[in-house]
């Protein structure tokens, strides 16, 4: 996770990597499951998209596995940004005109139309030619994945991928799938990959056998304790968003932090957690990867506030206030999803705990059923550890000394979590911002009146010249 490592790898990239658009900004972020570099004002109009879209990452000021690292590298030194824009490269090919943005263009609405065409739309992608019956399934392409995934070219598999082939796929005459297949030939890059897009660390064989078991009998010792780290990302995560610590999953594979005044419960807050308990697995599953996401938000949003040298009005333009709606989902899990926005901090934290501790507690039960989505849940009942997180009282009276460490804890974002105070500070940022925004917005909607009630007094007088 050397944050100086990864800035010295992509340096020698040079900005050739980068999108067009992006040629003459320095690409500070990534997406990770399109495998291109960005820069800032690019990165606003993906994360507006939405993780299911695109998942960005801060080059210098996030935390990097050092193989998800070179899976990226991997993948934007070879050209995946060609993927996203194969039709257009050959000009013949352009049907509609449509050329991409030069770097001068504004963001909106030239910018974020291209970016939203690109990765939503999959505009550009290359489409298979049709066969003379029902064309090329997804079943068809998720054979060609299970096979591509034992060699090295990563970015073959993006392509079937982004063509609609299944991380997850179980192939029926081989009885395993394809990251079944990358663990047994050693391939943690592949791996990676496959996770990004979906697949499950945990997911059995034919006969029972998990990827890891593969990895572990073929002797990728490395890549076993990585698919662990993967299996484990979602618990692994949150509790490190709270206390800065993640398990090192040979001595327990959770911590579970605790307020420091966690007796002191409310009934409001006790009722909540009574309906937590009572949500049946798969919503229970959702809830925990919902806050995974909210938890991803506000990284991102205190890397962007942090690493901006933006005017106040760019900066809160290119905000994600809330998680952007995912059409695969409901009305109502949507709706949730951007409520978790208005937690404050101890609201947050007494929910993740919560999540944290009902999620042992299931898998002391009857267990969980394996979620298909790469962050899976990870429990398990081994040995667990407690760390304190800060009361609302204790944050109000440390923030006098966090004050004045400001500029090492801006330097040093990856090796730690987003801590309740630093997430106060951002918040008082927002509302201070907020309040500039809606004064500026004022005065733009009163020089647009003006500017409408001059051009109708020009228009009148050219009438009646």
């Amino acid at each position: 996770m050397c944050t100086f490592i990864c800035e010295i790898k992509f340096k020698r990239l040079g900005y050739l990597v980068t999108e067009d658009h992006c040629a003459l900004c320095y690409p500070g972020w990534t997406s990770i499951n399109r495998g291109v570099l960005i820069c800032d004002e690019c990165c606003s109009v993906h994360r507006s998209l939405g993780r299911h879209i695109s998942i960005v990452k801060h080059l210098r000021h996030s935390g990097w596995p050092p193989a998800l690292l070179q899976m990226v590298q991997t993948l934007a030194s070879n050209g995946a940004n060609s993927i996203w824009e194969h039709s257009l490269l050959d000009p013949a090919q352009v049907q509609s005109g449509r050329r991409k943005p030069n770097p001068q263009d504004k963001v909106h609405p030239t910018k974020s139309e291209f970016i939203r065409a690109k990765y939503q739309m999959l505009a550009f992608v290359h489409k298979l030619p049709c066969r003379d019956d029902d064309g090329v399934t997804t079943k068809d392409l998720s054979k060609q994945l299970h096979s591509s995934v034992r060699t090295g070219s990563l970015e073959t598999c993006l392509r079937l991928l982004s063509l609609g082939a299944q991380a997850n796929f179980f192939h029926p005459e081989k009885g395993t799938t394809p990251l079944h297949v990358a663990a047994k030939a050693g391939q943690i890059l592949q791996a990676e990959l496959l996770v990004v897009y979906g697949a499950d660390p945990g997911a059995p064989d034919i006969n029972g056998r998990t990827p890891m078991d593969y990895a572990r009998q073929a002797g990728h010792i490395e890549l076993a304790e990585r698919l662990v780290e993967c299996q484990y990302e979602l618990t692994d995560r949150l509790a490190f968003y709270l206390c800065g610590r993640r398990p090192d999953h040979k001595n327990g594979h959770y911590i579970i932090p605790q307020m420091a005044d966690s007796l002191d419960l409310s009934e409001l807050a006790k009722a909540a957690k009574k309906k937590l308990q009572a949500l049946n697995n798969r919503l229970f599953e959702e809830l925990a990867m919902d806050v995974y996401d909210e938890v991803d938000r506000r990284e991102n949003d205190a890397v962007w506030l942090t690493t901006q040298n933006h005017s106040t009005l760019v900066t809160e333009r290119s905000a994600v206030p809330f998680l952007p709606v995912n059409p695969e989902y409901s009305a109502t899990r949507n709706q949730g999803r951007q409520k978790l926005a208005r937690f404050n901090a101890r609201e947050f934290a007494t929910l993740i705990i919560d999540i944290l501790s009902d999620a042992k507690r299931r898998q002391q039960g009857k267990g969980l059923s394996s979620p298909t989505d790469p962050l899976d849940l990870g429990i398990d009942d081994d040995q667990h550890d407690y760390d304190s997180v800060a009361s609302d009282e204790d944050t109000d009276s440390e923030l006098t000394t966090q004050n004045n460490n400001n500029t090492q804890r801006s330097n040093h974002l990856s090796d730690g979590p987003i801590t309740l105070q630093e997430y106060l500070e951002v918040k008082k940022a927002l509302a201070s911002s907020e309040a500039k925004v809606q004064q500026l917005m004022k005065v733009n909607n009163n020089l647009s009146e003006e500017l409408r009630r001059l051009q109708k007094e020009i228009g009148e007088r050219a009438n009646q010249k």
